[in-house]
């Protein structure tokens, strides 16, 4: 018997292979418990257009993120906070604050989960901070943090 699999399955398989086992293993196990589906021929080609699919918006997606990386690496923000006595910011610029300063300033919405650096931005001054946006393309966005 002729099986699709639709999760990974240990020992078998990953899903979206094609596999042939034992009618009983099949029918009863893999089918039974939602791990497979009998691979006719139009079980198999629903699977490749779908996949095809994926495939197709990946490839949107992936220039989409291109773009916007090159987009943000001429942007610069900038952002405003209160000086103390001595000329050193009163606390640190946070991730949220970076991520609504970019949507306030020029209209792009990032999660400020993608920000990632790694020491706390205390100085006044222009700072590069590194951007995931998935797929393993990064952006570099620069931010000039100026005093009040």
């Amino acid at each position: 018997m002729k099986v699709l699999l639709i999760k990974d399955v240990k020992g078998l398989g990953k899903a979206g292979d094609i596999k042939d086992v034992k009618d009983g293993y099949g029918q009863n196990f893999l089918i039974g418990k939602g791990f497979a589906k009998h691979a006719t021929n139009e079980v198999i080609r629903k699977h490749q257009a779908s996949e095809r699919k994926k495939a197709e918006m990946e490839a949107s997606e992936i220039e989409a993120m291109k773009a916007l990386s090159s987009k943000l690496d001429k942007l610069q923000i900038v952002i405003t906070k209160k000086l103390g006595n001595t000329g050193h910011l009163f606390g640190a610029v946070t991730k949220e604050e970076i991520a609504h300063a970019l949507q306030e300033q020029h209209g792009i919405e990032i999660d400020k989960k993608h920000i990632n650096h790694k020491e706390p931005l205390k100085t006044t001054g222009t700072h590069d901070l590194d951007l995931k946006l998935g797929h393993g393309i990064h952006a570099t966005l620069h931010v000039d943090i100026k005093g009040a």
